[in-house]
């Protein structure tokens, strides 16, 4: 396309001097010949140095070439004034006009053509022809020439300079429309890709989080039970071998881009990590009725949320809500684990809680809980009998060291990595977005860090909800 351009502009030069003989040369004496063929040629040189530089000026390639404007600029006025002298002044005689005339005509359109394509405005333009067609006017008035033949000479450089001028600049207009296309197009690819990463993290993300956090907490499990003969260590292990392979299933989806989160399964399954983790888990509402893609949108919420919960605080009681009112739903997840704020000073305490005072917790939660509730963790259903007897049998010893190594190593890790606006919840709000939905996240005081969801719904689908 932009060899068209630049040839196309190049042919005009040769037009130019195409023009030569149809000029009438022949008629008139040979120095006045050869003195209005060399302006011809010296211009159309012109012309095309001017020409190129500006079209790669118009194209971003070079600064404005406001010399070689100024220059065929000035040798356009130049010529066109000889040529109007020589008309007036010069050998009587048709031929002569003719000549004359015919120079005067052939530079002033085609120097206009190459002064407009180093004009960025249309206003410029039009200035641009209309002061050339003024001036050659008012130069044939002031050179004695009548003034019907002076208007018909100003309107026909008015014409023909400007035809050909517009011609030039939508040229070069649609030159540019050309690259900006192919631009766009690169964009368009590279915003692709660049999508896919970012999906692709944030799923991997979201999906990895809420289970490697129940893989670490049934393999310390495992290890306080196996550290005591306990025969239920085999058990938590072939649970932690089941999420895993549970887990390779789940990044393949992610890979494919078919990773969907179903959220009745994830409020089941939040409440089983939840309580098997020692955490008393309050879960209100139901998912059903409700659409395909909040239910998604929603169900990796609560998944991260869950995973925050686990990882990021010191949190002994969770509350999980979902309601519909004024057209929108509402999911709500509430702790009394502040997160950053209490992780270094709780991770001890909390610790010593876990074990001495709640040995239920992490003793009799983290075996009856994690047979029986921590199956629905990632999304399965098995209930082991592994956790009654660890729960039993663990319930001090067990209790006590494996609340205080996960708690206080919990509430350590959250300090540094834990916040309102870390990348999971960054990639929360993407999802939300996606469904018009809003995410707020952080603490609302007396201990509690609370995070809300809300998604509009359309009035249908709230009165199919509400039915």
């Amino acid at each position: 396309m932009e060899t068209y351009t630049r040839w196309s502009f190049h042919f005009f030069a040769v037009m130019e001097l195409a023009t030569l003989p149809l000029l009438g040369f022949s008629g008139i004496g040979p120095r006045l010949a050869i003195g209005l063929m060399l302006m011809v040629v010296v211009h159309a040189v012109t012309f095309t140095v001017t020409a190129s530089r500006a079209l790669d000026w118009a194209r971003g390639g070079r600064e404005r070439p406001v010399r070689q404007l100024w220059t065929l600029g000035g040798i356009t006025a130049v010529v066109g004034l000889l040529a109007l002298a020589i008309a007036e002044y010069g050998p009587s005689g048709d031929d002569v006009d003719t000549a004359a005339g015919g120079t005067f005509g052939t530079v002033l359109i085609f120097g206009i053509c190459a002064l407009a394509i180093g004009l960025r405005q249309r206003r410029q333009v039009l200035a641009l022809v209309g002061g050339f067609a003024l001036g050659a006017t008012g130069v044939s008035l002031a050179l004695g020439s009548p003034w019907p033949a002076a208007l018909s000479g100003g309107v026909a450089v008015l014409f023909g300079a400007g035809l050909l001028a517009f011609t030039a600049v939508f040229s070069v207009w649609l030159l540019n429309a050309v690259y900006e296309l192919d631009e766009a197009r690169e964009t368009r690819a590279r915003l692709a890709v660049a999508e896919e990463r970012l999906r692709f993290g944030r799923d991997l993300h979201d999906v990895m989080g809420r289970n490697l956090a129940v893989i670490a907490l049934k393999s310390e499990l495992a290890v306080q039970l196996a550290q005591r003969g306990r025969a239920e260590a085999v058990e938590q292990m072939i649970e932690v071998q089941r999420i895993a392979h549970e887990s390779q299933r789940e990044v393949r989806e992610v890979v494919r881009g078919y990773r969907e989160a179903d959220l009745e399964v994830e409020l089941t399954g939040a409440q089983g990590v939840l309580t098997a983790a020692g955490i008393r888990c309050e879960l209100t509402g139901e998912a059903a009725g409700l659409p395909a893609e909040v239910q998604s949108a929603l169900g990796w919420v609560v998944r991260e949320a869950t995973t925050n919960v686990l990882r990021h605080g010191d949190a002994g009681r969770c509350a999980v809500s979902l309601r519909v009112t004024e057209g929108r739903v509402v999911l709500m997840v509430e702790n009394d684990g502040v997160g950053a704020s209490a992780g270094a000073s709780s991770g001890a305490s909390s610790g010593g809680s876990a074990g001495a005072s709640s040995g239920d917790s992490a003793g009799a939660s983290s075996g009856d809980s994690a047979g029986a509730s921590s199956g629905d963790s990632a999304g399965g259903s098995s209930r082991g009998s592994a956790g009654g007897s660890a729960g039993g049998s663990s319930r001090g010893s067990a209790g006590a060291s494996s609340g205080a190594d996960s708690r206080a190593d919990s509430g350590a890790d959250s300090g540094a990595d834990s916040g309102a606006d870390g990348s999971g919840l960054a990639g929360l709000r993407e999802r939300l977005a996606a469904v018009d939905g809003t995410l707020e996240a952080g603490p609302v005081g007396g201990g509690l860090f609370r995070l809300v969801a809300e998604v509009p719904l359309s009035t249908a689908r709230v009165s199919e909800v509400m039915a």
